[in-house]
């Protein structure tokens, strides 16, 4: 007896089903890692040891910019077809890394206990001289 062939690839559907979920959910897993216990193997744990406070500080500001801009890019892929993907693939990685080495930043800031330096304020402007004055 010969078997119909729509009854032979019903297996393989349901393998090729199968597998997506798999992958979707092992994406979604991805996704949420940001924070997580797994991020810290992004960076080296001693990186800032030897920062004083104005090189945490400038380092601090470099990674948030970074961190927003990164962010950006996701949201902005993600709007296009097959952004998740993309952005997933595409700067998910770079922006964990950033957000561990911002943690770990951080951290070595509250453990030195560093204090942010007050904004530099631009020198007051001198009087003008007014031309053709009288004496």
């Amino acid at each position: 007896m010969i078997a119909s062939p729509s009854r032979s690839r019903l297996p393989t559907h349901a393998a090729a089903l199968a597998s997506l979920l798999v992958l979707a959910s092992y994406l979604g897993g991805c996704a949420s890692m940001g924070d997580g216990m797994v991020s810290g193997a992004f960076v080296d744990p001693a990186k800032y040891d030897l920062y004083d406070c104005k090189q945490l500080e400038t380092e601090r500001k470099t990674l948030a910019t970074r961190t927003a801009e990164l962010q950006g890019l996701i949201d902005k892929a993600q709007t296009g077809a097959g952004g998740a993907v993309v952005s997933e693939l595409a700067y998910r990685n770079d922006y964990i890394s950033t957000r561990a080495q911002a943690k770990l930043a951080e951290e070595n800031w509250q453990k030195s206990k560093c204090v942010a330096s007050a904004p530099v304020a631009p020198p007051p402007a001198a009087p003008r001289q007014r031309s053709g004055a009288r004496s």
